[in-house]
């Protein structure tokens, strides 16, 4: 009988241990996932573009008023118009204003 429990424990322990680390592996690595989307969705604050890209593209009055980049001026229009997959969109890539920016540097 003794030699059934050792066996048994030996099982349980064999197994027991790498699930164990395997389940701990996948929280943390969950856990970090998490944190890089959701420091990937916040759009980079910079220093506004000046002149802002609406008086480079001179926008008129009723074009401004609905247009969120002119709404949130501390946040680089390209950052605001992302598609939801977090690319750029190709009109982006091709503004004179997006290639001209300044790259903007941590400190």
């Amino acid at each position: 009988m003794d030699s059934i429990l050792i066996i048994l424990l030996g099982i349980l322990l064999r197994l027991g241990i790498p699930i164990g680390l395997t389940a701990l592996a996948v929280w943390f690595l969950k856990r970090l996932d998490a944190r890089w989307q959701a420091e990937a969705s916040r759009p980079v604050r910079v220093k506004p573009l000046s002149p802002p890209c609406w008086e480079q593209k001179s926008c008129p009055e009723a074009k401004r008023a609905v247009c969120i980049a002119y709404q949130e001026p501390d946040i680089p229009c390209w950052q605001l118009f992302r598609k939801k997959d977090g690319s750029l969109r190709e009109g982006c890539l091709a503004c004179s204003i997006f290639r001209t920016a300044p790259i903007p540097t941590t400190t």
